[in-house]
């Protein structure tokens, strides 16, 4: 498994599909995709969004690293940083961001890769 991280809009994506050659039809989108794409997909960007759409849909993340390691651990993962700045007052935003945290903590433990992307240069981190 591989982690991509940064914050918003800076180039994640695009490092990712250079660094690792894929294509559009390699991607799936996390704020449009099913868990039974993650399965199965080789990358997945905005992976936040999808914890966020769990979270929005009553299911719990608890296990959601294990389950992606465990059925697709080759996997790409890009995802924003979004435990940084200002702490939300909507306990729903504090409980997305704590629960994006926690995720992206156990899948980078999980990962042989993890990089740092900003302003579109990677800084390989583990």
């Amino acid at each position: 498994m591989k982690l991509v991280i940064g914050g918003a809009y800076q180039g994640k994506q695009s490092y990712a599909s250079k660094t690792y050659n894929l294509t559009n039809p390699d991607w799936k989108d996390g704020q449009t995709c099913t868990i039974e794409d993650l399965k199965t997909a080789k990358a997945v960007h905005h992976f936040h969004s999808f914890i966020r759409r769990e979270l929005d849909e009553g299911r719990s993340v608890q296990d959601l690293a294990e389950t992606i390691w465990k059925e697709n651990p080759n996997l790409l993962i890009v995802t924003n940083e979004v435990g940084y700045g200002i702490v939300p007052m909507e306990a729903k935003e504090r409980e997305w961001r704590e629960a994006c945290g926690r995720v992206c903590t156990k899948l980078a433990a999980y990962a042989d890769q993890v990089t740092r992307v900003c302003c579109g240069l990677g800084t390989r981190i583990k």
